[in-house]
């Protein structure tokens, strides 16, 4: 479902990020693990299309990312990739579901109540559609952030850090959710994470702090 090869990333001229090899395959569940400074952000934003590795070959559902353009490359992202950040970025000034119909109309595909509305029931949000940000608890705003990653059924679903502030118990349940939202959508699931209380449940592993 993606594949790096020989990827290479640096600021400053320090090298932050190294990967000769990864392959994912369609529908599995990885954590991508490693200390706080690894380069698992970096990773992540690469996978996304966000950043531009300094060398290196990033492929998501067989489209090289390097080969598209800026406009090709968010229209892809939208359609393809669904991301959960470590700062959640919903629109203040958007409801609830128009922050998800937004997130339709980015990735150039019809705005569908409809599909809205299946996913905020899905993740319990159901009477939150017509709420702002600011009205939301964290986790409820925490869940929004998955609808919108999920909402175009994308086939990569990324998070980061997504369980690092949460007690145990808000921690699992933000990783079943994950769990949840990427087997719905087929997804195949990576998690960026330090949290040590999630690497039992979760059956594949790819650890920046481990060089060959």
């Amino acid at each position: 479902m993606f594949d790096i090869s020989g990827l290479r990333h640096a600021y400053d001229g320090q090298e932050v990020l190294h990967v000769e090899q990864w392959r994912a395959q369609q529908g599995e569940h990885w954590l991508l693990l490693g200390p706080s400074g690894s380069g698992k952000t970096t990773l992540l934003h690469a996978l996304a299309g966000i950043l531009k590795p300094a060398a290196g070959r990033v492929t998501v559902a067989a489209q090289d990312l390097g080969t598209l353009g800026a406009q090709a490359l968010d229209r892809f992202r939208g359609r393809h990739i669904g991301i959960v950040l470590q700062r959640l970025h919903l629109i203040p000034s958007l409801d609830i579901a128009q922050n998800l119909l937004l997130a339709q109309y980015l990735a150039g595909l019809p705005q569908d109540r409809q599909r809205v509305d299946e996913v905020l029931a899905g993740l319990d949000l159901a009477d939150k559609g017509g709420a702002k940000p600011h009205e939301l608890s964290f986790g409820q705003a925490q869940r929004v952030a998955i609808a919108r990653a999920v909402v175009n059924r994308p086939q990569l679903l990324l998070a980061d850090e997504p369980t690092s502030n949460l007690d145990d118990a808000r921690c699992l349940q933000a990783l079943e959710l994950l769990q949840a939202q990427a087997l719905a959508c087929k997804a195949t699931l990576l998690i960026a994470t330090h949290d040590q209380r999630i690497k039992s449940r979760v059956a594949h592993h790819f650890d920046l702090g481990v060089r060959a």
